[in-house]
């Protein structure tokens, strides 16, 4: 039986994330300045196409898909990335610790860019905060760990850009916000999911002590269109 979460962009363009799609009726994507990924209703050819004649040259797009995907000729691949697709299938319910969490607004979207370009926790623009729900943790005036929301295909809502800059590793920060971020989803009536590359295993052992099971792996593929 197909799942949600087999197809997460399409799935959420035309749900928890329809308010920010753009496209047609059978492929869909977020604005260039929100985030690459793109969603297809049946990935193929034909949409591989469709989705050729709505972007300029220059874009680079990301496809999500259970297994690898026959990218046509027009169409070049930058990179192939390999990730784990985590759910959290019941609360975890642990406490929260007695940080404080900063809402982060369009004030601090340059020390988000600042950080997310450090850490490189995955594509990060200067409108990702179009998705919502981000905050943060500040030293002084410094934003030092930072989560948000990315996908959101009803009922599952991603947990993304979890980062933490290196000088306060170990202090818990990253813990804190992913438990944060996952309360909130169950409280909205939601599950919490995520997307973290298999090769980060430090990362997957957070996730897993917060009741985060793989349920798949996913690829995901960097293009844009080749040049005429």
């Amino acid at each position: 039986m197909a799942h949600l979460l087999d197809n997460p962009a399409w799935n959420a363009l035309i749900s928890g994330n329809r308010h920010l799609a753009h496209g047609t009726e059978q492929v869909k994507l977020f604005a260039a300045d929100v985030s690459p990924f793109v969603g297809f209703e049946t990935p193929g050819r034909p949409a591989f196409e469709a989705l050729h004649a709505l972007v300029p040259a220059e874009r680079r797009l990301g496809v999500m898909s259970p297994g690898a995907l026959e990218i046509p000729p027009q169409w070049q691949v930058l990179q192939h990335l390999q990730v784990y697709q985590m759910v959290q299938e019941q609360p975890d319910g642990g406490p929260l610790r007695e940080l404080v969490l900063v809402p982060l607004g369009p004030e601090h979207v340059p020390a988000m860019l600042a950080l997310t370009k450090r850490m490189n926790p995955g594509p990060f623009f200067s409108n990702t905060i179009a998705f919502g729900h981000y905050q943060g943790i500040f030293d002084g005036d410094e934003l030092v760990a930072m989560a948000g929301q990315r996908l959101h295909a009803e009922p599952f809502a991603e947990i993304s850009a979890v980062c933490t800059h290196p000088d306060y590793f170990g202090r818990g920060y990253a813990s804190h916000l992913m438990r944060y971020q996952a309360q909130r989803i169950w409280a909205g009536g939601g599950i919490p999911f995520l997307h973290v590359r298999t090769d980060n295993a430090t990362a997957v052992k957070v996730y897993q002590a917060q009741g985060f099971t793989i349920l798949r792996e996913m690829s995901i593929c960097i293009m844009q269109p080749r040049p005429e």
